[in-house]
């Protein structure tokens, strides 16, 4: 059984340009949701437990899996959307930011990016900021619960999440703005570049907190 990770930051943290009110519809509704689903299709289909990672891989692409990966896809995209914003703003150092300036002319630059490829995107989903193992950084969009897990020789650094939810209480219509607002203020750079060491082989990329059955004895004794 998978449990709702907690918010690496108090509900308030985030705001204005994500309110509380936002943040609590958000992760405890929304999030809630998913994780719920997909511990009751687990269940329902007696699968052991597995790292969500691989249940993501496994179902992608498999028509009578489609409601398992939507659900087990969408839980991962939101506990990594959660670990990519910092209530503190920042800005990207050492490597990261010459790969950025590389890539895309500066942050100025990357943020333009961002904001048109998400603003841009048709419907429901997410538009993300990857590296391959190169360095090479990638602004890219997914659709609904798809995610860049399923694209191999990728590591994610940041996503914002574009569905509705995530911005219509505090901006309406007006994706745009989120976007633009959210670059300024959310980004978890010190996070992207522990995420770009990992791309590169230095370290292990993020990974979702594991089911219970596979926390360690220590944790389960606790528990």
């Amino acid at each position: 059984m998978f449990s709702l990770p907690s918010l690496p930051y108090a509900y308030d943290a985030l705001a204005p340009v994500m309110s509380e009110r936002t943040l609590r519809f958000h992760h405890d509704k929304h999030h809630a949701t998913y994780v719920k689903t997909l511990n009751d299709l687990l269940e329902k289909a007696g699968r052991p437990p597995q790292p969500l990672e691989e249940i993501v891989r496994q179902a992608v692409g498999k028509a009578d899996e489609k409601k398992l990966f939507n659900n087990a896809a969408q839980a991962w995209n939101h506990a990594f959307f959660w670990a990519t914003m910092a209530a503190k703003r920042g800005a990207p150092s050492g490597e990261l930011a010459r790969a950025i300036d590389t890539g895309f002319g500066g942050l100025a630059q990357l943020k333009d990016k961002m904001v048109a490829k998400g603003a841009a995107h048709f419907g429901s989903g997410w538009v993300w900021l990857t590296a391959d193992a190169s360095g090479a950084l990638q602004v890219r969009a997914t659709h609904d619960a798809d995610d860049v897990l399923t694209k191999e020789g990728l590591t994610p650094l940041l996503v914002c999440d574009l569905w509705e939810h995530a911005y219509y209480l505090d901006h309406q219509n007006d994706r745009k703005g989120f976007l633009e607002a959210w670059f300024e203020a959310l980004p978890n750079w010190e996070f992207a570049g522990y995420q770009f060491s990992a791309a590169r082989g230095r370290g292990e990329p993020w990974r979702h907190p594991a089911p219970e059955s596979h926390q360690d004895g220590r944790q389960a004794r606790a528990g």
